[in-house]
């Protein structure tokens, strides 16, 4: 495992680098985002994604999200995004947002049991930002083993999936140290599937003018 710093341009530009080869070599690695660690791996091979899910211990019935480093990028990953979704996107992207939308049928991937969907998420880190603009989608969950909280620095990363990863880049603390708010956006009326660093609150404030309400009701 490389644990490598950016507290230098030229440190960033090396940890992008290494993460970027690494990831397209189909190994994991984890970076920083503006809410807890993540690890990622590239989401259209399936090999890799099957070792991230490996890692955290968990089951295919368990997908990960997909980051990406544009707002456009969701026409090329998502049909039928409803407006509701394509109005939190404008205001909470890049932010602690996740939707869940219906995926095209085109991509050529497996991200496990998904049903026909994708959980779509633009980070607001730079650092993040640039490995994805480097790299395109990836499949990115919280860097943590399953039943324990997700790593908030490198030491924690190190601790718990230090075994199963490539190159760690060391950002220091998260920055947000919450995970984002998932937005179910499959159906004409939206709801949370997971309450996080967004309140209910602020996103129907956000649809006010839409005349549409999300829920966090099953």
């Amino acid at each position: 495992m490389k644990r490598l710093g950016v507290t230098t341009e030229d440190e960033q530009e090396a940890a992008i680098d290494a993460a970027a080869a690494a990831l397209r070599r189909g190994l994991l690695v984890v970076l920083p985002t503006d809410t807890v660690y993540g690890i990622a791996a590239d989401a259209f091979e399936p090999d890799a994604v099957q070792a991230l899910l490996d890692a955290k211990g968990r089951g295919r019935d368990m997908p990960p999200p997909v980051l990406v480093s544009t707002a456009t990028t969701l026409d090329a990953l998502a049909v039928g995004v409803p407006d509701y979704a394509r109005a939190l996107v404008e205001r909470f992207w890049p932010g602690p947002l996740t939707i869940v939308c219906r995926q095209q049928t085109s991509l050529q991937w497996d991200l496990g049991e998904t049903r026909g969907t994708v959980a779509v998420r633009m980070p607001d880190h730079e650092l993040a930002l640039a490995l994805l603009e480097r790299t395109g989608p990836l499949a990115v969950s919280s860097a943590n083993t399953t039943g324990r909280p997700p790593a908030r620095d490198a030491d924690e990363v190190e601790e718990m999936l230090g075994a199963d990863v490539e190159v760690v880049i060391d950002g220091g603390p998260a920055l947000g140290g919450e995970a984002s708010t998932i937005v179910d956006c499959t159906g004409p009326h939206g709801r949370i599937l997971r309450r996080g660093a967004l309140s209910l609150d602020q996103l129907n404030e956000a649809l006010e003018t839409l005349g549409v309400t999300l829920t966090d009701e099953p």
